[in-house]
């Protein structure tokens, strides 16, 4: 029952090249960067990435995108990542974007094993029509484009079928964890993390605070420790290293 793991490169020694991550983070909240700092040393490329976005700052998987480790992105927003979308418009890379909604819910269907959904988000566009650019040529056209997906009607409303989220791994931090894999978030890092974690087949956690079983309320843990297989005990210089993406102050 203890998954603790003594190095962050032993949490992810047998991630190999082409596997799938499900990345949690909102900005460069709750984002795993020990983690993903471990994958980048391992040398792995031709990554599958699920994300809500894909580094900000050369933070987070901008690690893996700047090395060009990252082959696909399924997430919501590119944000002010310039080599982000110079990789897509380059046709370097290819990109799924979806509403951001759609893609906390397929983390989660995916993680509840929930094959499929149907939401209104994006009836009526290219995200149920298909057509969105998912790789370009690198001259200016399309060269991989995404499908048209089924279209019902329910009670007069139309919805449009989005597929559940399953990855071979995912990568998460969390504020506070136990040896057996229990995990509490803090504030917006809670946005993605619990999702991207019940996606994972291979769930590995880094937590701010290790405490021993018992010491969390029951009532307290965001994510069970069945969905976690593998926590690491993050140092006091690590825990406390946070960027802010845009500081706003007033006068």
């Amino acid at each position: 029952m203890d998954k603790t793991v003594a190095t962050a490169r032993e949490a992810v020694a047998d991630l190999p090249d082409g596997a799938s991550l499900a990345v949690g983070g909102f900005g460069l909240s709750g984002v795993p960067d020990v983690l993903i700092g471990a994958v980048y040393e391992r040398g792995v490329g031709g990554l599958r990435v699920v994300s809500n976005n894909c580094g900000a700052l050369d933070r987070g998987l901008a690690v893996l995108l700047a090395a060009g480790r990252i082959a696909r992105v399924t997430g919501s927003y590119i944000g002010a990542n310039k080599e982000f979308a110079r990789q897509y418009l380059a046709g370097e890379l290819e990109v799924e974007l979806i509403p951001q909604g759609t893609l906390a819910e397929r983390l989660r269907a995916g993680g509840a094993g929930i094959p499929a959904f149907f939401t209104p988000a994006g009836v009526g566009t290219q995200v149920a029509d298909g057509g969105l650019p998912w790789r370009y040529d690198g001259s200016g056209g399309v060269a991989v484009a995404s499908p048209p997906k089924e279209v019902r009607t329910f009670d007069g409303t139309e919805y449009v079928l989005e597929r559940g989220i399953r990855t071979d791994y995912a990568l998460v931090r969390a504020a506070k964890g136990d040896r057996h894999g229990n995990l509490v978030f803090r504030r917006s890092a809670r946005n993605f993390n619990p999702l991207a974690a019940t996606a994972g087949r291979i769930t590995v956690a880094e937590v701010e605070e290790l405490v021993e079983p018992g010491e969390l309320d029951p009532d307290s843990v965001h994510l069970p420790g069945i969905f976690v297989q593998r926590v690491l005990p993050l140092t006091p210089g690590q825990a406390a290293d946070k960027e802010i993406e845009r500081r706003t102050v007033s006068e």
